[in-house]
């Protein structure tokens, strides 16, 4: 799976399932957490989301705001435990 569809799918549920908000202009380099756009729960649903969407599993300790703080980085540790 390519990096850009990831970061689309990320999106998608960011913007949907946790801003509730299916048109926030939400871009793949904005900060999340430490913006305020989402809480550590709303980061932990993201967790959730990635291991059933992605078939990946991303130990608690790794969901921080240096690896998890916009869908690029997410992105980024998504692909990089895909392999």
């Amino acid at each position: 799976m390519e990096e850009n569809e990831i970061r689309s799918k990320l999106r998608k549920f960011i913007c949907t399932e946790i801003m509730n908000d299916a048109e926030y202009p939400l871009k793949y380099d904005e900060p999340l957490i430490t913006s305020g756009l989402i809480d550590s729960f709303s980061l932990a649903q993201v967790g959730v989301f990635v291991e059933i969407e992605f078939q990946i599993y991303i130990p608690d300790p790794e969901l921080t705001v240096d690896n998890m703080n916009t869908i690029d980085a997410m992105a980024a540790r998504i692909k990089e435990k895909m392999g």
